[in-house]
């Protein structure tokens, strides 16, 4: 079974910063309340982009990237995290590169 989070409708249509300290909405923020509890239940996520404005680098990189640090494989993420975004498809191979790119801590 797959869930699906739909970034502007179920967190927030303005996402933004890295840490808590940049701000209510921040990437570390989604990580750890929205991807991370679906990813250790096991399952399957896509995470609709659409709709959310101003996704800065800083943001996308802390909450996926933010995933392979906290102790997730890459690989692993790459085949159980659908990232869907229709509005601006070069997202999605932002995502996959900043989860490539992530160095285990």
């Amino acid at each position: 079974m797959t869930k699906t989070i739909r970034l502007a409708a179920d967190f927030n249509p303005f996402p933004f910063g890295r840490y808590p300290s940049h701000g209510e909405w921040s990437g570390q923020r989604f990580r750890e309340e929205w991807l991370k509890p679906a990813l250790l239940a096991g399952e399957a996520i896509e995470v609709d982009l659409d709709g959310a404005r101003g996704l800065s680098p800083s943001f996308l990189e802390e909450a996926f990237g933010g995933l392979v640090r906290g102790g997730f494989a890459a690989k692993d993420l790459i085949s159980r995290v659908r990232i869907k975004s229709d509005r601006d498809p070069t997202l999605v191979d932002t995502v996959l590169i900043y989860i490539r790119a992530a160095k285990p801590m």
